[in-house]
């Protein structure tokens, strides 16, 4: 029996306790005859969200579904209504109705280089976490036509941990990224990411320069999610969450007419897109950056051998209960960002 399901409690008078599995894949919600499952969650699953709690037992299941089915109430938690949002506590009961599920596709093996690449990048590792240097083009997690992404990748390296990433990075965004090898791990560094103790730096190039050696940006951030499901975030004081970015300066570089900043990029909250469009707010774009950037300036930057977006998770601090002092973990600046800077500190 797989030790990771958790605990199914039956209501007085039923059969004894037993181990949840998910719902028969013949059942469908509202199916006459079949019956709600009451999951108990487990020390493990402590303080994780409803919605991932969900998805992580029921295999197979659409994400646009299973939000539906917790929009019309159908998921109870301790017999109330919950939002997606939700935390879970130790013992409660979740009520999960008759579900049609899809038989889960096996994923996608990912290539032996590739493998291989991910496993020279630890950074870090011990029995609770680990630390990678994520390459630049690999997303985190497949999807969107992509069988395997970064996280599929690791669980291939370390089949016998239960990997979870702990944040994330852009697709085109190398560097430290941190992943957590139990939930307990996952619940910690959540926790404290949300109270603003895990401490994370970004090297960047800007097109243009600060106004000052340091600046702080505070301007809430809005995530919009267009028809096509492509992310598209922007600065909005009325609905925005709050967003802090300090930047501060480092190199100045020439490009032709125009000037060019390295900075490092402290994140104080970490929204999506935050440092991207942070920058873009202080009208300096991040070299090569699609979406928000300065197309002119990506050309030139072009010329010089810039082939993606110039932002690198260099840094990462955070301190762990179980340790005697701070992790700090580096990254290094990839050899193809640092052939750009000696391109542009040769023409400057």
């Amino acid at each position: 029996m797989n030790p990771r399901q958790t605990r199914l409690k039956t209501r007085p008078g039923n059969r004894p306790e037993t181990r949840a599995t998910p719902p028969h894949p013949q059942n469908q919600v509202g199916d006459e005859g079949a019956a709600p499952q009451l999951v108990q969650v487990d020390a493990e699953s402590d303080g994780q969200r409803i919605d991932n709690f969900l998805l992580r037992i029921l295999k197979g299941i659409p994400r646009s579904h299973l939000y539906r089915v917790m929009r019309r109430g159908e998921v109870r938690v301790n017999k109330g209504r919950v939002k997606a949002s939700h935390r879970l506590r130790t013992g409660d009961l979740v009520r999960i109705p008759p579900l049609r599920l899809a038989p889960p596709e096996p994923p996608g093996r990912a290539p032996e280089t590739q493998l291989a690449r991910l496993d020279r990048s630890v950074l870090y590792e011990d029995d609770r976490l680990l630390v990678i240097d994520k390459p630049p083009g690999l997303a985190v997690h497949g999807g969107s036509g992509l069988s395997y992404g970064l996280i599929e990748s690791l669980r291939q390296l370390r089949p016998g941990h239960e990997l979870e990433l702990v944040h994330r990075l852009d697709r085109e965004t190398s560097g430290c990224l941190v992943i957590s090898k139990r939930r307990s791990a996952l619940r910690e560094l959540h926790a404290l990411i949300r109270e603003g103790k895990m401490d994370k730096r970004y090297l960047a190039l800007i097109v243009g320069e600060l106004a000052q050696p340091e600046m702080l940006v505070d301007a809430p951030l809005k995530k919009n999610v267009l028809r096509g499901g492509e992310r598209l975030v922007r600065v909005d004081p009325i609905e925005g969450k709050p967003a802090r970015t300090l930047f501060r300066r480092l190199r100045r570089f020439a490009l032709g007419e125009q000037r060019v900043t390295l900075v490092e990029a402290h994140l104080i909250t970490g929204r999506t897109h935050q440092i991207r469009v942070h920058a873009a707010h202080l009208g300096t774009p991040l070299a090569g950056d699609p979406k928000y950037g300065d197309e002119q300036a990506n050309r030139s930057l072009k010329a010089c051998g810039l082939s993606r977006l110039f932002l690198h998770a260099s840094a990462l601090i955070v301190r762990l209960d179980y340790m005697t002092g701070p992790l700090r973990v580096e990254a290094p600046l990839p050899d193809e960002l640092e052939q750009i800077l000696s391109a542009l500190e040769a023409q400057t």
